[in-house]
């Protein structure tokens, strides 16, 4: 058994780590309300996009009359044999479950296309889905290849691609969840549309945390290309949070001072929903192939710009749950060390007193 100075020691570092998650946990729950202000603010834009692009499909046919073909692209539907698969984990550990869920769900979802006979490709957005998949599947090789015409007076362009096996990491962005900007998330959504335009691939998932609040929190995998139907994302597969987990949750958010509702919609959101929907003739200043061109792009990277916000309030979330956890542990074990170290040190005495009076009943 320890003695009373080896559990003293023990205590003062439990002590030391009791601070240091209180202190992660307060700094997760001023994130979470940062982050849940920017999601809520951010969605009267994605809700008037929507609107907009509603109203124009009300208005408009989808096909056009003379060739029959669908007026964007990014509306066609093809047989999925290449697959993007967009995972959006978080940047730092110390959150439970969280990395581990939306990896297992991003494994099990490669497991299953690769067992159809399809090819994935995986985009790692936060620096554990980055180390997850770099160490089990290779990066995506491509070769640039120029060549000339006319006697070197025109070049062109072109980029090939290697495929050493069926599933391959095509990028990964480690540090955009921390400073996540539009700009940013709009250059991905960028490449993603473009190599869909190209039929490089035929499908676009993405996997993340979708957030409602403290105790509303699902992993969802949604299909985000190809658009089917405005407003309404295809959900693929989704895991809900336990009753544990939402207890824990609640508790948490308790002790901090979260308001475990979810936001409510504000004036703004609401004037959003009925945009449009009166039966009106709209006057459009573009033609509709121009305002395809236009609005799908933004869509779609609104679309994932959102899922992000909330992958990242669920983290901070997730974390400030499982510090809150870990603090509570601490106290429990200080308590049980401290009754520890109290009745060895009292062994120790009553040792002594049975001693002493051992000795003077001797003499």
């Amino acid at each position: 058994m320890a003695n009373v100075l080896d559990l003293r020691r023990r205590i003062r570092s439990v002590k030391n780590t009791r601070q240091i998650t209180k202190a992660m946990k307060m700094v997760s729950a001023a994130k979470l309300r940062r982050a849940q202000e920017r999601a809520l603010t951010a969605r009267p834009y994605a809700r008037m996009l929507t609107s907009v692009l509603e109203s124009l499909v009300r208005r408009t046919d989808l096909y056009d009359p003379i060739t029959g073909e669908i007026r964007h692209p990014l509306l066609v539907e093809r047989e999925e044999k290449n697959v993007l698969l967009v995972v959006v984990s978080g940047d730092k550990g110390f959150a439970g479950a969280f990395n581990g869920n939306i990896l297992k769900a991003a494994q099990r979802f490669v497991d299953e296309r690769q067992a159809a006979g399809q090819t994935v490709d995986v985009e790692a957005i936060g620096r554990k889905a980055r180390e997850y998949f770099r160490r089990r599947y290779p990066a995506a090789i491509f070769e640039r290849k120029t060549v000339e015409y006319d006697e070197g007076m025109s070049e062109h362009h072109s980029v090939l691609r290697h495929r050493s096996g069926p599933v391959e990491v095509t990028g990964d962005h480690p540090g955009l969840l921390s400073h996540l900007t539009f700009d940013a998330v709009n250059a991905l959504s960028h490449g993603v549309v473009e190599r869909y335009e190209r039929e490089q691939i035929d499908a676009v998932y993405v996997i993340y945390n979708e957030f409602k609040s403290v105790i509303s929190q699902r992993v969802v995998v949604e299909k985000l290309l190809p658009v089917r139907k405005l407003g309404a994302p295809e959900v693929a597969v989704l895991e809900e949070m336990t009753l544990e987990e939402r207890e824990e949750a609640a508790e948490a958010a308790l002790r901090a001072g979260i308001s475990l509702k979810a936001p409510e919609e504000g004036d703004l959101e609401g004037t959003t929903d009925k945009f449009g929907t009166a039966d009106v003739e709209y006057i459009f200043d573009q033609d509709c192939e121009t305002l395809f061109g236009s609005l799908m792009p933004r869509y779609v990277t609104t679309q994932l710009f959102h899922g992000m916000l909330e992958s990242v309030a669920a983290e901070h979330a997730a974390r400030m749950t499982a510090m809150d956890s870990a603090t509570n542990n601490a106290s429990d074990m200080i308590d049980s060390l401290t009754l520890t170290m109290n009745r060895v040190r009292q062994a120790a005495i009553t040792k002594e007193i049975i001693e002493i009076v051992s000795g003077a009943a001797a003499l």
